[in-house]
């Protein structure tokens, strides 16, 4: 969540700004340090209210933290098309798809697809 949830234009959040925003959104006190052990992996389990207040200042569901499948694989596929949606051609192209027809979707997504054999794209690569 790091690498793809943060502020337009810059990169990724420190962990002092997770800590502080998840006091200023009224969580509990965490300190960068505490999330910088969660991240390696060097500290776990460590509570729900930590990682419901971690949650909260992503924008995710706290089920993403506990192994539901179904949750983590939508929060996954979401947190990628963010991660690419910050490319701005890629951006720019899905915006100005915004209003057509099906039709003209189903034969731009054709074209699209084509586009991708040609540059040696394959389907297993959409999700990277």
């Amino acid at each position: 969540m790091f690498r793809v949830v943060h502020p337009e234009g810059r990169g990724p959040y420190s962990l002092r700004e997770v800590a502080r925003g998840i006091a200023d959104m009224g969580g509990p006190p965490v300190s960068p340090s505490f999330l910088q052990q969660l991240r390696v992996g060097q500290r776990d389990n460590p509570g729900f209210k930590y990682l419901k207040a971690i949650a909260d200042f992503f924008g995710v569901p706290a089920s993403y933290f506990f192994g539901d499948e179904d949750e983590v694989r939508r929060v996954d596929a979401e947190l990628s098309l963010l991660e690419k949606m910050k490319d701005n051609q890629v951006r720019s192209v899905a915006l100005r798809a915004s209003g057509l027809s099906p039709e003209t979707l189903r034969t731009v997504e054709a074209f699209i697809e084509r586009a991708r054999e040609l540059e040696g794209l394959n389907k297993g690569d959409e999700a990277q």
